[in-house]
């Protein structure tokens, strides 16, 4: 009862003082909302680079890349064969260690139309139907390419949904979803037959926003949509999916890459090779058996890298680590000035209570009970900036999503509250501490003369 006590003289007297008391809580409501907002800040970038490069393959998947020859193989450089079907085939079938190969050739700067309007995708791709375990894609209508339209480089192609809404309307533009198979349309100016598309891709993020547009009255619906992320719709990894246009692999080498086709150029080499471990825990095993074969194929030329996702995993993780420790200076550099007023403040309110400190001592209290009564008023004063921060920390995400949407939502956590209110506690009772023992020690005689 007598720790009760205490509390409500601490509360009563930040009371009878609100605007002293407010400036003296300022420094802790910036530190906690400091500390909380850049903590949600960082966790929606987490969340977003991870949901990313998932969306991308997942952390098995590895790029075969193309690197200049080393110092010592200069000369040599003009052998290099760059990557080829022969390093694919011979993956396929010499590396136990490896699951999954999918070669890609790609072709830049590509307009597709279809009567007056056009797009540009993402990407344009020729690719076998091993792509579809490698990039993580599911076919929502139709077909995937055949051996028979690999064998006759058809003219056909699957597109994402993306490459639907800007050439055939997009659903919330028609109303009803369009679902263009067997649609023809122009690639490069030649005539390409839509065989199937892919399932829309969206974040987590998207699909809430999305559920929550449709549970909303029709009349709420026709406002302006915000636009977020990186692309043109979602986060960039999203985007890209939506916007693939893949073709058989042939078809691309036949119709654009070969000496025939529309570079005029014949080049047979790929522009990526990806693969996929049969068990990430061997992945060092088997990028070695992988660089083993692709030596050989290479002629001794290491013309080639791998780029695996568990690199780009430990990149993000820095950069986490980076935007946390900047993110948690900032916001202690706040909390200490916030504890040094809180300090200040005590001392003051100290020094006005002399002589009733005095009249307490004369009375019968004991300098513990004064002690903790000054501690209390520090540490209630610190809480009262804590929840003020928290409300502070809510309001300056919410207008930092309204002013700037991006993909990675700021995401507001438990934990990081947890840590600012401990924090801040921690900061109130360290600066409370010394005015609490100059009023524990004074001399009720002198306080009493005191004037």
């Amino acid at each position: 009862m007598h720790l009760l006590n205490a509390i409500l003289i601490g509360v009563k007297d930040i009371w009878g003082h609100k605007f002293r008391s407010l400036l003296t809580m300022l420094g802790i409501i910036l530190g906690v909302a400091s500390l909380v907002g850049m903590t949600a800040i960082v966790k929606g970038m987490e969340n977003g680079l991870k949901e990313a490069m998932i969306a991308m393959g997942g952390a098995d998947k590895v790029l075969i890349r193309d690197q200049p020859v080393p110092s010592h193989q200069e000369h040599l450089a003009e052998e290099a064969p760059g990557r080829t079907m022969v390093d694919v085939l011979a993956l396929r079938e010499s590396a136990p260690l490896i699951s999954l190969v999918s070669p890609e050739m790609s072709l830049n700067r590509v307009t597709i139309t279809r009567g007056d309007k056009s797009v540009n995708p993402s990407e344009c791709v020729g690719v076998w139907p091993a792509v579809l375990d490698m990039n993580l894609h599911t076919l929502a209508h139709g077909r995937f390419f055949t051996d028979l339209d690999e064998e006759n480089a058809s003219s056909v192609c699957v597109i994402g949904t993306g490459i639907r809404d800007e050439l055939f309307g997009a659903p919330d533009k028609t109303g009803t979803p369009i679902i263009p198979i067997g649609e023809v349309i122009q690639i490069q100016g030649q005539p390409f037959t839509i065989v199937g598309m892919f399932q829309h891709y969206e974040s987590e993020q998207e699909r809430r926003e999305r559920e929550f547009r449709q549970s909303q009255p029709l009349q709420e619906q026709t406002g302006p949509r915000r636009q977020r992320g990186w692309g043109r719709r979602g986060g960039w990894a999203f985007w890209r999916k939506n916007y693939t246009v893949y073709l058989p692999l042939n078809t691309m080498w036949i119709k654009f890459r070969s000496a025939g086709g529309t570079d005029n150029i014949p080049d047979p080499r790929l522009t990526d090779i990806d693969i996929k471990v049969a068990d990430i825990e061997q992945m060092e095993a088997a990028l070695q058996q992988a660089r083993n074969i692709l030596m050989t194929t290479h002629r001794g030329i290491e013309d080639f890298n791998f780029q695996t996702q568990e690199n780009q995993l430990e990149n993000i993780n820095r950069q986490i680590r980076n935007a946390r420790l900047s993110g948690g200076l900032i916001a202690a550099i706040s909390l200490i000035v916030g504890g040094i007023g809180i300090m200040n403040i005590m001392f003051a309110s100290i020094n006005e209570r002399i002589r009733e400190i005095g009249i307490c001592k004369a009375v019968g209290a004991t300098g513990t009970g004064i002690f903790v009564q000054v501690l209390m008023e520090s540490i209630v004063v610190s809480l009262l900036g804590a929840a003020l921060g928290l409300v502070v920390s809510f309001g300056f995400v919410q207008l930092l999503s309204s002013i700037s949407p991006t993909q990675n939502a700021p995401v507001i956590t438990h934990t990081a509250m947890i840590v600012a209110v401990i924090f801040s506690v921690a900061v109130g009772l360290v600066a409370g501490l010394f005015p609490a023992l100059k009023a524990a020690r004074l001399d009720p005689i002198e306080a009493l003369r005191y004037e």
